[in-house]
């Protein structure tokens, strides 16, 4: 149901913006976030009836949905590129 931290190590090396950035960048907040979310997703598909899974669902699906609207606003094509890496739609 969450991600290892082997796992999530991986997934900020892939989408840090600099040497620096162990994580903090809200790129790699939201890389990790839809593996959370797509985890969460396969618990759902199972386990309908968890309410409380599925609330912690909407609340990462809308910390994302903030995230992505800043860097949007921030840089549009950052955005479009972070969008397709992550096999996301608008």
């Amino acid at each position: 149901m969450s991600i290892t931290k082997t796992k999530k190590a991986e997934i900020i090396a892939t989408y840090k913006i600099n040497d620096k950035d162990n994580g903090g960048s809200v790129e790699s907040q939201v890389a990790v976030l839809t593996e959370r979310i797509r985890n969460l997703t396969e618990h759902m598909k199972n386990n309908h009836k968890d309410e409380h899974s599925k609330r912690g669902l909407l609340m990462m699906v809308n910390r994302r949905k903030k995230l992505l609207a800043y860097i949007k606003k921030r840089n549009p094509g950052e955005y479009e590129d972070l969008i397709k890496k992550l096999g996301l739609r608008k």
